[in-house]
């Protein structure tokens, strides 16, 4: 949806005349205000996982493949100068791959402008595209969902990530690899109920 300035004309035609009352009822009539209060939402890794395997682990505004939360933070904790992590994403601390390739869930139509806080409005996403959409409609941006991905093609690294911790275990100190491969496992093993699709 795209602002028809036609209105901002009569506005000013108004305003230019000291009439602004008939440019406030021109505004609410042809032009309203309407209010858009962004909620925060936070996922548990559980449902975070159930969309990242209902899709494939593809970035569903782009068709890119996306790589398993717990894969990128073993590379950083076992090649930390190479592949760097700051806890709170400090960009000139944090790899660029982090940006580039971590899943995180989106909603399609904004909650903000109608969507449903369900995994049908519920699309995996990178940080750059889910930070760039904001509280835009797919329409605004020009954007368009890709499909799913095929899990026995790409899992985002999520099989070698658990081979890993099975051989060497789960990094002392560490709890969020351990959260990120429960979460895989118990998802992939409920997938005989797949989520609803995103178109």
């Amino acid at each position: 949806m795209t602002t028809d300035p036609d209105p901002l004309n009569l506005v000013l035609d108004h305003l230019i005349l000291g009439d602004k009352a008939s440019a406030r009822l021109t505004l609410r009539e042809r032009l309203p205000f309407e209010r858009i209060e962004k909620k925060q939402r936070s996922y548990t890794p559980l449902q975070a996982m159930r969309v990242f395997l209902r899709d494939g682990f593809i970035d569903r505004y782009s068709g890119r493949r996306l790589v398993f939360p717990a894969a990128l933070r073993l590379i950083s904790l076992e090649l930390p100068e190479e592949f760097p992590f700051h806890s709170n994403w400090k960009f000139s601390e944090t790899h660029r791959a982090y940006w580039d390739l971590i899943p995180t869930i989106d909603h399609v139509l904004p909650v903000a402008v109608g969507g449903s806080d369900d995994e049908t409005n519920w699309a995996t996403t990178n940080m750059i595209h889910n930070s760039a959409k904001g509280l835009w409609t797919l329409d605004e941006l020009g954007w368009e969902i890709h499909g799913p991905g095929n899990l026995d093609e790409w899992d985002g690294l999520a099989s070698k990530t658990v081979e890993h911790t099975e051989m060497h275990g789960f990094p002392d100190g560490d709890t969020y690899i351990a959260r990120w491969v429960k979460a895989y496992q118990k998802a992939k093993g409920a997938q005989a109920k797949p989520l609803a699709a995103t178109n």
